[in-house]
């Protein structure tokens, strides 16, 4: 039986932006075994995967970008624990009593983290020139209150950790009458342990012929976290409490388009 999408679209300007939204990949069955597949080796996937949800954002002449829940996981590491020893050992003694943590503990990326920022689609010969640049992106200007003329919510993947955290990767995106804004973040929480945030963030402002994608991380061990549960358990609050370790911006140049 073929699953429920519900789609919606909007074109503004010179773009298009298409939504598909579905439920939960099943436990079992073809497309369950397909995507497995597409995925191996890694051993396992997060347990709430949404395998089509999906936000395709394309230029009339074909050229853009889309996030998938396959695409984000293939950059989890199928073979290695990044997590260190350390760590690992603090959370395991802090669960000792758990019957879950030896099925969490395996020799691969658990924690499903991943530096995903995005699919890039190409038309032909048209696409995106991907360049590093200085200029960074202007939240002064997305401040300015504007219309909302199109908005979007989605959650790709989700796993509690065996009830020892959260690895959630989701993204927003709003279209305006200037511009548009995408927020991808992946949060993991680790309780006791860390807590983890990627953002990439992308901000288009019509008139230009560029795109700005800004990645950046931040990390900090739970114990120098000074803030509220209910904050940490937040991925929206929690990132004013994390420390930045790493923030770069690149430039999305459109190719030379017909006049």
């Amino acid at each position: 039986m073929t699953s429920f999408v519900n789609r919606d679209e909007f074109a503004y300007k010179s773009w298009n932006f298409e939504i598909a939204e579905s439920h939960i990949l099943k436990s079992e069955g073809p497309e369950r075994k397909q995507f497995e597949e597409t995925l191996s080796p890694l051993p396992q996937i997060p347990e709430m995967t949404f395998d089509k949800n999906t936000l395709r954002v394309t230029h009339e002449e074909g050229f853009g970008f889309e996030f998938t829940a396959l695409d984000a996981l293939k950059l989890v590491d199928a073979e290695h624990d990044h997590m260190k020893v350390a760590i690992s050992d603090a959370w395991k003694s802090t669960r000792a009593d758990s019957e879950h943590v030896h099925e969490v503990f395996k020799p691969f990326d658990w924690t499903f983290t991943t530096s995903y920022k995005g699919t890039l689609l190409r038309d032909g010969e048209k696409a995106f020139t991907v360049t590093p640049t200085s200029e960074t992106i202007d939240y002064a200007k997305l401040k300015i209150e504007e219309k909302i003329l199109f908005f979007a919510s989605l959650v790709l993947f989700e796993d509690e950790l065996a009830d020892n955290g959260a690895s959630i990767l989701s993204l927003k995106m709003r279209a305006m009458d200037s511009g548009y804004f995408i927020l991808l973040r992946f949060y993991l929480r680790v309780d006791n342990v860390l807590v983890r945030v990627h953002d990439t963030r992308l901000h288009c402002i019509y008139d230009r012929k560029y795109i700005l994608r800004e990645y950046s991380v931040r990390e900090s061990a739970y114990s120098s976290i000074n803030a509220p549960v209910t904050d940490i358990t937040d991925s929206n609050r929690i990132v004013d409490y994390l420390p930045l370790t790493s923030r770069h911006t690149e430039k999305l140049v459109y190719p030379a388009l017909d006049s």
